[in-house]
């Protein structure tokens, strides 16, 4: 599809440059008002087509396929800094905790057991 021609059916005019977000937002408005399941049975094949074209046009402007322009530029992050740190903090506080409160239940029936059975063995502690 001709970027010109898309670029009616989305609803601007035919030399407009829109942005990717106009583009966007022009797609979710068009497809809300010719989605097939919006229409009765009788006139669904042609809604359907319809929806087909502006799909196509979203397609076309959204991948930069305009004749004699340049694609859009995108941004594409490359190393930096990560908080891997935030990440990290609330892990170790649940497995520290875990580890915290799991050790601290083990020692208490741990003595619960051996009042409840004391050893006679001096070799047990």
């Amino acid at each position: 599809m001709r970027a010109d021609k898309a670029r009616i059916l989305l609803g601007f005019p035919p030399c407009f440059r829109p942005t990717p977000s106009q583009v966007k937002a022009a797609y979710k408005r068009k497809v809300w008002e010719s989605h097939p399941d919006r229409f009765p049975v009788h006139e669904k094949s042609h809604a359907e087509c319809k929806f087909k074209l502006i799909s196509e046009a979203y397609t076309c402007l959204q991948s930069g396929a305009r004749e004699g322009l340049a694609p859009t530029m995108q941004v594409v992050r490359t190393g930096g800094r990560r908080n891997h740190a935030l990440i990290r903090f609330p892990f170790l506080l649940i497995i520290l905790g875990t580890v915290g409160l799991g050790g601290f239940n083990a020692t208490r029936a741990y003595k619960q057991q051996k009042q409840a059975y004391p050893s006679h063995n001096p070799f047990l502690p």
